[in-house]
C-alpha cells in the first residue's frame, strides 16, 4: 500500500534525494585528490563537482573553510528537502537534527561551565542542529538556568526531563550526560521509524541498530582506565541493537579490549572491527565503523518507497566531508603518505 500512495506527498523528494546522491564523489575523483599538491589544486579538482559553485569566488583556501563551505553545501540541500516536506516525513528530518541538537545543547553547557561567551559559542555550533530559540539559551548565566531554558525551548525536554537533573550538569558527567541522552534519542528514534513499517522499519532498525551498537562500543572502550564504574557504563548503553541485551551485559562486564572482542566474535559483521589479520589491517577502529556505515547507507539506494535513504543521503555526505577534510588536512601538513586513508564511498 505504501507504494501507492507514497509517491503522492514524497515522491518528489525522493527523486530528489536519489539525484543528490548521483552528486556525490566517485573512487575516481578521490584519486584526482589525492594526486593534488596544494589546497588551490583541490579546489580545481573540486571545480568539476557539485562544490564547485560555493568555493570558486574563494580567493584564499583553507582546510577549515573548505569544511565549512562544504557543509554549508550538504544543510543547503537538507533544508530544501525539510522546507518541502510534510507529516510524517516532516517529522523524520526532525528527528534526524536532533542528534545536532545534542552536540550543540552540550557545547553550551560545556562553554557555561567555563563562563565562556555562549554567544562565541553559537558560530562553532553545528547548523543542523540549530532551532529557533537557541539564542535565548545565551541569556542563562549558570547551569540551573540554561537546563531550565533547554526544558522549555527546545525538542530536546522530552530526553533531559527523563534522563537528567541540573544538578548533574557538571564538569565531570558532561560525557555521561552526552551519552544518556543520545541512548534516549536513539530508542525514541527507533521506535518512530518502526511504527512506518514497511521498507523504513526495516532499513532504520539496521542502521540504528548499528549506531546503537557502535557507541556501546565506543563507551566500553573509552571507559577503560576511569572512574566510570560497571553498572554506570550499563546504563549508557542504548537497549536496541543487535548486541542487546545479551552482548551489552558482556560489554559492561568487560576489562579489556580482548573481552570486547570476544563479545563482537559472535557477531559475523562486528567480527571484522576486530580482525587485524584482513586486508586493511592498517585502520582504525573508528575506520572500520565508518566503512560500515557506508555499506549499510549504500544499501538504503536499493529499494524504494521508503524514508531511510534521506537518513543514509545525509551520512553518506557527511562522510564524504570527512573525506575531503582529510585529503586537505594531509595536502596543507605534508603528510601525503597518510592521504589515502579515507573511506571510499562509490
Amino acid at each position: 500500500m505504501e507504494a501507492l500512495f507514497y509517491n503522492a506527498d514524497d515522491g518528489y523528494l525522493e527523486a530528489i534525494v536519489r539525484g543528490y546522491r548521483g552528486s556525490i564523489l566517485n573512487n575516481t575523483a578521490y584519486i584526482n585528490l589525492t594526486q593534488c599538491e596544494t589546497l588551490d589544486d583541490v579546489k580545481l579538482q573540486l571545480g568539476a563537482s557539485d562544490y564547485g559553485s560555493i568555493l570558486q569566488n574563494e580567493p584564499h583556501m583553507s582546510t577549515s573553510m573548505l569544511a565549512q563551505k562544504c557543509t554549508d553545501k550538504m544543510v543547503q540541500e537538507f533544508e530544501y528537502i525539510r522546507a518541502h516536506a510534510v507529516a510524517p516525513l516532516q517529522q523524520f528530518l526532525d528527528y534526524m537534527t536532533y542528534a545536532y541538537m545534542i552536540d550543540n545543547v552540550i557545547l553550551l553547557i560545556t562553554g557555561t561551565l567555563h563562563e565562556r561567551d555562549t554567544h562565541v559559542l553559537l558560530d562553532r555550533c553545528h547548523p543542523l542542529g540549530v532551532f529557533d530559540s537557541m539564542p535565548a539559551l545565551c541569556v542563562a548565566t549558570n547551569v540551573a538556568e540554561l537546563y531550565n531554558s533547554v526544558l522549555v525551548e527546545t525538542p530536546l525536554a522530552p530526553y533531559f526531563m527523563d534522563c537528567l537533573s541540573a544538578e548533574d550538569l557538571d564538569e565531570m558527567n558532561i560525557e555521561i550526560i552526552r551519552n544518556t541522552l543520545y541512548k534516549a534519542y536513539l530508542e525514541d528514534f527507533y521506535h518512530f521509524t518502526q511504527s512506518f513499517g514497511g521498507p523504513t522499519a526495516e532499513i532504520m532498525a539496521e542502521l540504528l541498530q548499528f549506531e546503537a551498537d557502535r557507541r556501546s562500543l565506543n563507551i566500553t572502550i573509552n571507559s577503560f582506565g576511569t572512574e566510570l564504574s560497571k553498572d554506570d557504563r550499563a546504563k549508557l548503553f542504548p537497549n536496541i541493537g543487535r548486541l542487546y541485551p545479551e552482548g551489552n551485559l558482556k560489554l559492561a562486564k568487560s576489562d579489556d579490549i580482548e573481552q570486547v572482542k570476544a563479545t563482537c566474535d559472535v557477531f559475523l559483521e562486528y567480527r571484522q572491527f576486530f580482525d587485524n589479520t584482513a586486508a586493511g589491517s592498517s585502520k582504525t577502529l573508528e575506520d572500520r565503523f565508518f566503512d560500515y556505515e557506508v555499506h549499510l547507507n549504500k544499501k538504503s539506494f536499493q529499494q524504494q518507497f521508503h524514508y531511510a535513504l534521506f537518513y543514509s543521503f545525509l551520512k553518506l555526505k557527511e562522510q564524504e566531508i570527512r573525506n575531503i577534510v582529510w585529503i586537505a588536512e594531509c595536502i596543507s601538513q605534508g603528510q601525503k603518505e597518510r592521504i589515502n586513508n579515507y573511506i571510499p564511498i562509490f
